[in-house]
């Protein structure tokens, strides 16, 4: 503040001594609302917080008003000398306090975090004495640090900002004061200011440190010399193998059981061989042309996931990899969809027991959205896992790209952390010790307050994008720098050499004894367990080696079993006041129940996911608007119009039921189809449900799709029951609310990789359901789900199609008529089904069979075969679609239907009748799509327009 206005405002009759309460009031008045103080005070303090430039944004509002209230305290008492020196010392107080406040906001700004030293860092003017008012007179000046943690609450100006310097603009910079809560922020500010963010390790903890350094250097540079072609590296980030051992060794201490770790491709080979203890040989073998895959494709070595068992000092953990693509993050949603799964298993809501740990590039973690996406999950009611670890392996260059304004518009490749309010410890890859300290200061975050936490490892890529690139002609001046860059271990070494802490010679001997390890094939991670304890883990056996795809199962279930459940069901407690439409449906199932009305599509589902709970399947069911379905037919969730709480009926079976997980997700695909899939792959005694709210927004999640569901039990052997219901059928609503791009999943069906269905009555979806996990078969189920036949009268089913038999792959016609009558036989699927027997009837065609195919992949040809033989006097076999010709399945299932069609008659071949071919999925008219719907019926059924 100038003099003047310092005078000025301490020489206002205001401000006597027994004033002061008076004008902290004021103050704190002004804070919250600076109109609701007089002009004339509003001017003073509009002044007060721009002292020489400092404006209030660039310190928090707490620090101004403790700042002004102890200056307003301690200064009354000298206001009747405007020059006294008590005057100046708490001016200048307050410029301390400032700066304090400046190192713990902007001090990471600062901090020596580049290995390389090629940052280019901005200068912090206001981390400069100047700034505050204050110079090097002031620094042999005592001054409280408003801190007990911080110089035991005073010290001169010069250990003050040497405690700073140390603590923040060291190795370690530290992001955290844009968290709110408050609790959070000091709990940091103590761990770090305590220490200076350099606590005092003992000589074995040195020394184990350069061991794991050692072990991550060593297998890079035995596999560089025996197999010199690509591997994705750790050289520069060997940190990270230290990293992983102290994060699983101290949660692990903690009471952690299970922790699943993703990561991308730099640094898994060695992620696999120094940490989850992965034998040397094996490794070695592959890269020799071995292969682990019995059947299969298999998978690049760096895409490999592993899983195995550790010792911690508190108890057996079982650590698991993850398999990965090359699409990088997508990995991320289906770690933490894992851990949900393990921690739901274990009865463990905290996160206590299972975590997750996600390891990123810096390119990807700035660049791809399913980062943003994994991160809001994160603290969502369905979908939070009690904190993620993020690591983020830094080493400056994406692919080719190292100029950061071409890698991102942000200071930091990991600013996308602060939307959920996650810390981020900036550290330097090239001081392990300050890498363990983040690391410890980061676990234990984590098991606090059950949230993410990010540690950026500022390191470098010592070779190119793979060993096969040549940096240098991309990036010449970072190259030069990383030849003459000692590595992490050599550095290390030396300090520790010239503290005694080692000789030389057991420097060596370490190398050697490590290399000694890796060529006779030993495993080189010491706390593996061999015979890990297998009572906790998940047994898959019943769900492997046999295949079911051809065998009935009896999904049907009596029908005082259904109408108990019902009772259950719309059994409503009192207090609950439904709005007028639900209480209907509830009335209308009771009905239905009893047999007096039909059953609906929304009744059916219902009682298919009341039968699996009753009899101890958990299930689990996701989506946009699943509660009440988008179309309003389900009703899962009901809403109290009193007091607006939810009651869930299938939640309440009683004390014998198992779960039902019911929760309407926020406004993603592909992070929550990847999380659902992380959770069926470890949960397979669950129905696990991830519905669009139209079957064409799965088309945001197309990655998930192609990735894992469709092909990965073919590339890694992950078995996997996850069920998608996607809403589909040409109902005039336009080209993206029609189709849910059935040609898509067709496309990617081999080796009976899943099963594409699209169910056509109540019964159906009953049946498919509950044989999904009645069945001891575990694949993919792709359902194309309908709109309109919600609540069409004729997709109805009776209380004994649910009470008796299974799910028919294929459905006969109903024809009353002779079936030598029939010369033309519609094969069909979905909706068009009810058009086609409406325009049948209207016509009288006793000629025309149409048969449903039920079940599109596995092509049911054997069950197909069986219906159409009946009809002798075949002509004319038609295939009807709703969909244009390049879409829907006529181009993928073809082939199946003309091997039927010639085997009957080598004469007759298969006509189409559908939309013509068209870069729209639909039309956007409703009178165009009117007219094309009416012309593809007719055309199937033979009407001359």
């Amino acid at each position: 503040m100038q003099q003047g206005i310092m005078e000025e405002l301490w020489k206002t009759a205001h401000l006597s001594g027994g004033n002061a309460s008076y004008i902290e009031e004021l103050f704190e008045a002004y804070l919250s609302d600076p109109n609701s103080v007089p002009e004339q005070w509003r001017n003073y303090f509009d002044v007060l917080p721009k002292m020489d430039g400092v404006s209030i944004p660039d310190v928090s509002h707490a620090t101004v008003r403790d700042q002004f209230l102890q200056l307003a305290k301690h200064a009354t008492a000298a206001a009747t000398d405007k020059h006294s020196s008590g005057f100046q010392h708490e001016f200048k107080q307050i410029r301390v306090l400032q700066l304090i406040d400046v190192y713990r906001n902007r001090g990471h700004q600062k901090a020596r975090l580049d290995p390389l030293d090629l940052q280019d860092r901005p200068l912090i003017p206001d981390l400069d004495l100047t700034y505050h008012g204050l110079s090097a007179a002031d620094l042999d000046g005592s001054f409280k640090t408003g801190s007990d943690t911080l110089l035991d609450g005073e010290g001169t100006l010069r250990e003050i900002i040497d405690c700073m310097e140390q603590t923040y603009c060291s190795s370690i910079g530290a992001e955290y004061m844009h968290i709110v809560d408050s609790e959070e922020t000091l709990w940091i500010r103590q761990r770090m200011e305590s220490v200076r963010s350099r606590p005092a390790y003992g000589v074995e903890v040195k020394k184990h440190l350069l061991e794991r350094l050692s072990a991550a250097e060593g297998l890079e540079k035995s596999l560089g010399s025996k197999y010199p072609g690509k591997r994705f590296g750790l050289e520069g980030g060997e940190s990270l193998i230290p990293m992983l051992d102290e994060l699983i060794q101290r949660t692990g201490s903690y009471g952690v059981k299970e922790i699943v770790v993703g990561m991308a491709h730099r640094g898994r080979l060695n992620v696999l061989v120094n940490i989850l203890g992965k034998n040397p040989s094996e490794l070695f073998d592959e890269f020799e042309g071995g292969h682990m895959a019995e059947e299969g494709s298999g998978d690049v070595k760096y895409h490999q996931g592993f899983s195995s068992n550790l010792m911690s000092p508190g108890g057996e953990i079982h650590l698991a990899l993850a398999f990965n693509p090359s699409h990088l993050e997508i990995a991320a949603p289906v770690v933490v969809g894992s851990v949900r799964a393990r921690q739901d298993r274990r009865k463990d809501p905290e996160g206590d027991q299972v975590m997750a740990i996600n390891i990123h590039g810096d390119a990807a973690v700035a660049g791809q959205g399913v980062v943003m996406e994994t991160l809001q999950m994160s603290q969502i009611r369905g979908f939070k896992t009690g904190g993620t670890v993020h690591i983020v392996i830094n080493n400056q260059v994406g692919f080719t790209i190292s100029r950061q304004d071409d890698a991102r518009s942000t200071e930091y490749c990991t600013d996308v952390a602060k939307m959920v309010q996650a810390p981020i410890f900036h550290v330097n890859g090239d001081d392990p010790e300050a890498v363990l300290f983040v690391t410890q200061l980061a676990a234990d975050y984590r098991r606090t307050f059950k949230k993410d936490v990010f540690i950026d490892m500022v390191c470098y890529r010592r070779r190119g994008h793979n060993e096969a690139d040549e940096p240098s002609g991309t990036q010449p001046l970072m190259y030069q720098k990383i030849k003459a860059q000692p590595t992490t271990f050599a550095l290390y070494a030396s300090e520790l050499i010239e503290q005694g802490v080692l000789s030389a010679n057991q420097r060596d001997q370490m190398v050697d004894e490590y290399r000694d390890n890796l060529d006779q094939g030993k495993h080189v991670v010491k706390s593996l367990i061999t015979q890990p304890i297998m009572k906790a883990m998940v047994d898959w056996t019943p769900y492997l080696g046999d295949d079911h795809w051809g065998k009935t199962v009896e999904t049907g279930i009596g029908a005082k079993a259904i109408q108990d459940l019902v009772g259950k069901l719309t059994d409503i407690p009192d207090g609950i006041v439904l709005q007028a439409q639900v209480s209907k449906i509830i009335d209308d199932r009771i009905k239905m129940a009893a047999g007096a009305i039909p059953i609906n599509w929304g009744f059916a589902e219902t009682l298919a996911y009341a039968t699996l709970v009753d009899q101890g399947t958990r299930v689990r069911l996701i989506g946009q608007d699943v509660g009440r379905g988008t179309f309003s037919h389900r009703h899962a969730a009901l809403h109290n119009q009193q007091n607006g709480e939810t009651y869930i009926p299938l939640d309440s079976l009683g004390d014998h039921a198992a779960p039902f997980d019911l929760y309407d997700s926020f406004l993603s695909e592909e992070a929550v189809l990847a999380f659902e899939y992380g959770y069926a792959t470890t949960t397979p005694n669950a129905l696990v449900i991830w519905e669009a709210q139209f079957g064409d927004f799965a088309n945001g999640a197309q990655v998930v799709i192609d990735q894992f569901i469709t092909s990965g039990e073919n590339k890694w052997g992950r078995v996997c029951g996850l069920t998608m219901l996607l809403p589909h059928g040409y109902e005039g609503q336009g080209p993206e609310h029609s189709s849910a791009r059935l040609e898509r999943y067709l496309q990617l069906c081999a080796e009976r990789n899943i099963q594409v269905c699209v169910p056509s009555t109540p019964a159906q979806i009953f049946h498919l359901l509950r044989q999904q996990v009645i069945r001891p078969l575990r694949k993919p189920l792709i359902v194309m789900t309908p709109k309109s036949l919600l609540r069409h009268k004729q997709a109805v089913s009776t209380l004994e199609d649910l009470s008796e038999g299974s799910f028919q792959v294929a459905i006969a016609d109903e024809l009353e008529s002779d079936a030598s009558l029939v010369k033309r036989v519609v094969l069909c699927s979905g909706k068009v089904y009810y058009d086609l027997i409406d325009r049948r009837r209207e016509n009288e065609q006793d000629n025309v069979a149409i048969i449903r195919v039920e079940q599109l992949y596995p092509f049911p040809l054997i069950e197909l075969r069986t219906l159409m033989q009946q009809y002798s006097n075949l002509e004319d076999v038609v295939w009807c679609q709703e969909e244009p010709m390049n879409q829907g399945a006529w181009y993928s299932s073809q082939h199946h239907m003309v091997k039927i069609v010639e085997q009957l008659n080598a004469q007759m071949s298969l006509k189409y009748a559908g939309r013509a071919a068209s870069a729209a999925p639909a039309a956007g008219y409703l009178s165009i799509h009117v007219e094309q719907q009416n012309r593809l019926v007719d055309e199937a059924l033979a009407i001359e327009s």
